[in-house]
C-alpha cells in the first residue's frame, strides 16, 4: 500500500499556510478521533497520522526538512517537540469534542444525564441472492437496552455516583507514545468521569435491562452486502426516554451461477466448440426467466455478450444494471475413430485456411535452418 504524504494526510496542498493547516487537522482529527470511531482500527490508525502529520508541518523547521527530505529527515528528531505542540493539540481537542462556555471555560456534561452506550444500535442480516435482488420482507428478532429505572441508568445504588479513581474525574486517560500523547476514553466509567459507590442490584451495575423485541422490515429490491438500511425508533433507549435508531447491515450470500458486481450480473456460459464456431443461438438463465444468446460466428472463449437492462435494479432507484454473459468453450475429451475421420474431413474442406502455421512459420523455419549451414 502506498504511503501517504502528511499533505495527502490533511488533504492539503504543499504551499498551505500555517491557518489553514491547523483548520485541515481540526477537521481530520474530529473525523478520525476514537471517540466518535470506536473499535475502527483504521480511523486510529488515520488519528495518529493525523497528528503525526500536523505537529510536523505546524513547525517550520521540521516542515522545511520535511519537504526536502520526507519522513527519513526527520529521524531522530523525536524529542524535538515542545510543550506548546502538546498544549495547542490540546486545546482542539477540547473544543472539538468537549465545548466551550459563553466565558471561555470548558463545560462538562453532568455525568448523571450521560448514558452508559449509544442509542444507535447496529445489527447484521443475512439475506439470500434472491431476496436481496428482488426485496422481501424479513422478521427480525433483536435485543436492545433500556435505562435501569432503579438507578435511573446510573448503575450505582439510589444513583450516587463518585470520581472515578482510574481518570480521576476527566473521563479520558492519557499514553505516551515517543514525541506523542494519545487518549482514549476511560474504560472504567465509559468517560462519565464517575463511577458507583455501590453497585445496583437490580441491573448489577450495569445501568441498563436488556429487552428482546421483533418487528418485520421491508428489505428494498438491490440490496447489496454492506448497505445499512435505518429503522427509526428502534434503537437502544436512554436515561431520558430518548430512542435510538436500528441500524441494519446487510451480507448478501452468493448465488451458485449469477456473480454480482455493484447492479451487473455475470454468468458463466458453457459452449461446445462445433456451437462457437457455428455461430448457435442457446438459451441461456436470466434473474427473470431465459434469454436467447445469438453467438457470433467463430465466437472466442471467454467473449462477452451483454444484455442491457437485465441486471439488478438500483437500490436507490438510479435505473437497472446489465447481464453479461460470458463464454467458455468446451472441447471434447475423447474422440472415437469416427469423430477424427469426421474432424479430418472438415479440417480438409477448409484447404490452406485450415494450416494457417504454414503461412506464418514457413519464413521462420527457412530462415532458422540457415543459420546452420
Amino acid at each position: 500500500m502506498e504511503e501517504l504524504s502528511y499533505y495527502e494526510i490533511l488533504e492539503i496542498s504543499r504551499d498551505a499556510d500555517k491557518a489553514t493547516i491547523k483548520k485541515a487537522y481540526r477537521k481530520m482529527a474530529k473525523k478520525y478521533h476514537p471517540d466518535k470511531n470506536p473499535g475502527d482500527k483504521e480511523a486510529e490508525h488515520m488519528f495518529k497520522l493525523c497528528n503525526e502529520a500536523y505537529q510536523c508541518l505546524s513547525d517550520d523547521q521540521q516542515r522545511s526538512i520535511y519537504d526536502r527530505y520526507g519522513k527519513e529527515g526527520l529521524q531522530g528528531m523525536g524529542g524535538g517537540h515542545s510543550s506548546a505542540d502538546f498544549d495547542d493539540l490540546s486545546s482542539m481537542f477540547e473544543e472539538m469534542f468537549s465545548g466551550f462556555t459563553g466565558g471561555g471555560g470548558r463545560r462538562r456534561q453532568n455525568p448523571a444525564d450521560m448514558d452508559k452506550y449509544p442509542l444507535d444500535l447496529n445489527i447484521e442480516m443475512y439475506i439470500s441472492f434472491h431476496e436481496a435482488v428482488f426485496g422481501c420482507e424479513k422478521e427480525i428478532d433483536y435485543t436492545y437496552k433500556q435505562a435501569c429505572e432503579d438507578c435511573k441508568g446510573t448503575g450505582a445504588k439510589d444513583g450516587k455516583l463518585s470520581t472515578c479513581p482510574q481518570c480521576k474525574g476527566q473521563g479520558q486517560v492519557y499514553m505516551k507514545q515517543g514525541f506523542m500523547t494519545f487518549s482514549q476514553t476511560c474504560p472504567l466509567c465509559q468517560g462519565t468521569g464517575s463511577s458507583a459507590t455501590e453497585k445496583c442490584k437490580t441491573c448489577r451495575g450495569k445501568g441498563y435491562k436488556e429487552i428482546k423485541e421483533k418487528i418485520t422490515i421491508t428489505v428494498p429490491k438491490g440490496i447489496d452486502s454492506g448497505n445499512r438500511l435505518r429503522v427509526s425508533g428502534k434503537g437502544n433507549i436512554g436515561k431520558k426516554g430518548h430512542r435510538g435508531d436500528l441500524y441494519i447491515t446487510f451480507d448478501v450470500r452468493a448465488d451458485e451461477h449469477f456473480i454480482r458486481h455493484d447492479n451487473d450480473i455475470y454468468i458463466e456460459i458453457p459452449v461446445f466448440f462445433t456451437q462457437a464456431v457455428k455461430g448457435d443461438t442457446i438459451t441461456i438463465p436470466s434473474l427473470t426467466g431465459e434469454l436467447d444468446l445469438k453467438l457470433d460466428v467463430g465466437t472466442k472463449d471467454k467473449q462477452r455478450f451483454v444484455f442491457r437492462g437485465e441486471g439488478i435494479d438500483d437500490v436507490h432507484g438510479h435505473g437497472k444494471g446489465d447481464l453479461i454473459a460470458i463464454v467458455n468453450i468446451q472441447y471434447p475429451k475423447k474422440l472415437n475413430d469416427e469423430q477424427l475421420e469426421l474432424l479430418d474431413k472438415l479440417q480438409e474442406s477448409f484447404g490452406i485456411e485450415s494450416k494457417p502455421h504454414e503461412n506464418v512459420f514457413d519464413s521462420v523455419i527457412d530462415r532458422v535452418k540457415s543459420w546452420f549451414k
